[in-house]
């Protein structure tokens, strides 16, 4: 008897959920948004006082550090 998880079809969609997120997490720091999982595995071994925000906290301060308008450049 084969495992259920052992099959072709399973090989294809865990590879293909791999190839999912990756270009998800591409194209996201190519927006200029880093990777939420990193940055909170990163503030809970480096910054443990500091409160872990939520996705859209984290989100909305990321696009205000990228876009603040502080003038001087073009772009």
């Amino acid at each position: 008897m084969i495992a259920a998880h052992a099959t072709p079809r399973h090989a294809f969609r865990t590879a293909g959920r791999a190839v999912w997120k990756w270009a998800v997490q591409t194209a996201r720091l190519c927006c200029g948004v880093p990777d939420y999982d990193v940055y909170v595995q990163h503030l809970k071994r480096h910054h443990p006082e500091r409160k872990i925000p939520s996705y859209e906290e984290f989100f909305r301060e990321r696009q205000a550090a990228r876009y603040k308008g502080t003038g001087g450049r073009c772009c």
